[in-house]
């Protein structure tokens, strides 16, 4: 299998969707396709999502079959992965292959998305214009039933560099970006593909495809670099702003304890990071201070919980001295800091 990621055409992707739905009635392997009907969502940022589920930034919130993919299996809130201003072969070069293994929980060594940051972007949009195709035709639900929520890291510097403006300026209106002509074009000149989808539809489809974003940081930031960060999204950017927090928050004693009280004793790590990263004492009245931020400009701020739990590579796992643990053995920690907040 080759580790390098090659982006599919729009034309390729629609065709490729609408021809196994035809033959096989799923979309990209998804068979038992999520149709959301009773017209149920949740509010979110001026938006609404029919359903509260949806993949983390990673690998599969890379390629825009993946989110089509997941979009067709019901999820409603897409976490974009990460872009920053190292991307492309640069970043490609300082990730270790393989760079994930999930037994049972879930470990990885990679950073942020693998592609360019204007490869990423267009298959953002690519998905985003897939996805308000398939609810329509496929009768998957709202067309404005989703969200997708920017990843952006990892330093102030690089989210401000002329790449990642770019990058989230175009994410807040795709219209005159040369992907979304590419999505317009195909679909208007193959109209008689659809059935349910007609000229207008196409046209009024929104090409803002984002309105929030999450700020990511290596662990070990420190506080006064996070709330600048979160500032600058704010009242620069005027997006809805989600900080990732990390499980750290919850201290060592307590990590350790509640891991090994549900048998994952073997997972080894020390406190390092846990004196490194942002501290309860610290984040509590930054968070206030950016909720306030965020109410007096009229938008949504929030955290995401957790980020990955840095670990130690104890046997052999993968290649590096370093991994970063998710899934099940995360998400009692998750839980637990959200109660916590």
């Amino acid at each position: 299998m080759s580790d390098i990621m090659r982006p599919i055409p729009f034309a390729q992707l629609m065709t490729w969707v609408l021809e196994e739905y035809r033959k096989e009635g799923s979309v990209f392997g998804v068979s038992k396709l999520v149709r959301h009907t009773n017209g149920q969502a949740l509010p979110i940022f001026e938006e609404k999502i029919e359903s509260p589920y949806g993949p983390a930034a990673g690998p599969h919130t890379q390629l825009a079959q993946n989110i089509i993919a997941a979009y067709a299996a019901g999820c409603r809130f897409f976490e974009l992965k990460t872009v920053q201003v190292m991307d492309g072969e640069e970043l490609s070069k300082c990730v270790p292959k393989p760079c994930i293994t999930a037994e049972d929980e879930c470990y990885n060594c990679e950073w942020s998305t693998e592609l360019t940051v204007p490869q990423a972007y267009a298959e953002y949009v690519k998905a985003w214009f897939a996805c308000k195709l398939m609810a329509r035709e496929l009768g998957l639900g709202d067309p404005d039933g989703f969200v997708f929520n920017m990843s952006v890291g990892y330093d102030l510097e690089g989210i401000k560099s002329p790449k990642v403006d770019a990058y989230i300026e175009g994410m807040k209106n795709a219209e005159g970006s040369a992907v979304w002509a590419e999505c317009m074009d195909w679909t208007l000149a193959n109209l008689d593909r659809f059935q349910k989808v007609d000229e207008a539809y196409v046209r009024a489809v929104s090409p803002v495809v984002s309105r929030s974003i999450t700020e990511s940081t290596l662990h070990g930031c420190p506080p006064d670099e996070i709330e600048r960060i979160a500032t600058y999204l704010i009242t620069e950017k005027g997006l809805n702003t989600y900080i990732k927090c990390n499980p750290t928050l919850l201290g060592y004693e307590y990590a350790r304890n509640r891991l090994d009280s549900l048998g994952f004793d073997y997972i080894v790590f020390d406190d390092h990071h846990f004196v490194e990263d942002l501290q309860w004492a610290d984040a509590v009245p930054m968070l206030r201070r950016l909720i306030a931020l965020c109410q007096e400009r009229g938008l949504e701020f929030g955290v995401k919980l957790t980020n990955t739990f840095p670990v130690d590579v104890a046997a052999g796992e993968l290649p590096s001295e370093e991994m970063y643990m998710s899934g099940r053995s995360l998400y009692p920690l998750s839980l637990s800091l959200a109660g916590k907040l």
